[in-house]
């Protein structure tokens, strides 16, 4: 199982809005207590997804342009990414059954 971390616009531009796949995106921080906690769920999604959909991870604190392009007000946000268009979000913790169902719609 891989995740992508997204290091610059360019790599987001690359491996997500022109990624063929549905691309889930945890839109996250280091300090944030609640990311740490969808972490694992994330991680989960990413293993069952192998293969069928790109997961990768944006540390806000270091792309806080991206953040602000998506409208990413508090965190953890989760985006899932349909032909570059956003189809889903989800704000908050979640489990991982509520990350897969909303990345499922999409592919």
């Amino acid at each position: 199982m891989s995740i992508l971390n997204i290091a610059n616009v360019t790599e987001f531009y690359n491996s997500v809005v022109k990624s063929e796949q549905a691309v889930l995106v945890d839109f996250w921080a280091p300090w944030c207590g609640p990311c740490k906690m969808v972490g694992p769920e994330v991680e989960a999604v990413a293993k069952n997804f192998e293969g069928r959909a790109v997961v990768a991870k944006v540390n806000i604190d270091e792309q806080q342009d991206l953040a602000s392009q998506y409208n990413v007000m508090s965190i953890p946000t989760l985006i899932v990414f349909k032909g570059g268009d956003e189809v889903g979000r989800i704000t908050g913790y979640r489990p991982q059954k509520d990350i897969a169902a909303m990345l499922e719609k999409a592919l």
